[in-house]
């Protein structure tokens, strides 16, 4: 059985979720000036592959221990209805319903975490979900990941999937916008760079790649 594997930011999505959450976070209050600054510089080094994502992600997770996660699900809500749901791309939709009208698994592979990825996935239709988990203790954040799904842990995520659904990753496809997913990107049979930074353009170019423009 062939899947196609979806990433989110700037692939489902028009721009990226992260961005999209500082910004409702500074637009409330929450954050200053000062942190907007520092995940600017972030995202830079995200766009040029060379954050170490694994020593940032557990980072900011940290700081979220002993929140409550109802209070997180009740402001994503807003978030959601008030600016991400609005960055869904019609392209992308329209390519997710191509693939479950040809009978492929379609799976949504995401380093974000399950507050942005599982209400995103319902709204375009996919099922299945593959994303970054923040660990949660009787309804209390600890502080930690309990799965990360970035880079090479894409791979071993996938794989579990396809072992678990009898998909054939070799005959699968995934689109992203990132040089970030190579590891996936090698591992499946077909490759497709959507709205993709520098690195990965240049990759699809010489790989021999379909290469998207859907973010207008």
């Amino acid at each position: 059985m062939r899947a196609a594997f979806f990433d989110m930011d700037r692939t489902i999505l028009s721009e990226n979720s992260g961005k999209s959450w500082l910004r409702f976070q500074y637009q409330r209050g929450e954050i200053g000036v000062g942190y907007m600054a520092r995940a600017v510089y972030w995202q830079m080094l995200y766009r040029m592959a060379v954050l170490d994502m694994a020593s940032l992600a557990e980072k900011l997770v940290a700081d979220a221990k002993g929140d409550l996660e109802s209070d997180m699900i009740a402001k994503c809500k807003i978030w959601l209805d008030e600016d991400l749901a609005q960055t869904i791309s019609p392209p992308a939709v329209e390519q997710i319903k191509a693939h479950k009208e040809a009978g492929d698994v379609v799976v949504m592979i995401t380093g974000s975490s399950q507050f942005a990825a599982y209400p995103i996935a319902e709204l375009v239709g996919i099922e299945h979900v593959l994303c970054s988990q923040l660990e949660v203790v009787d309804g209390i954040f600890t502080g930690k990941l309990s799965n990360m799904c970035f880079g090479e842990h894409k791979v071993g995520l996938a794989e579990s999937f396809a072992a678990e659904h009898g998909v054939d990753l070799s005959s699968s496809i995934f689109y992203t916008d990132s040089y970030n997913d190579l590891p996936l990107l090698n591992r499946v049979g077909e490759g497709v760079a959507v709205n993709a930074d520098a690195r990965l353009l240049r990759q699809a170019r010489k790989r021999g790649w379909r290469v998207e423009n859907w973010a207008d």
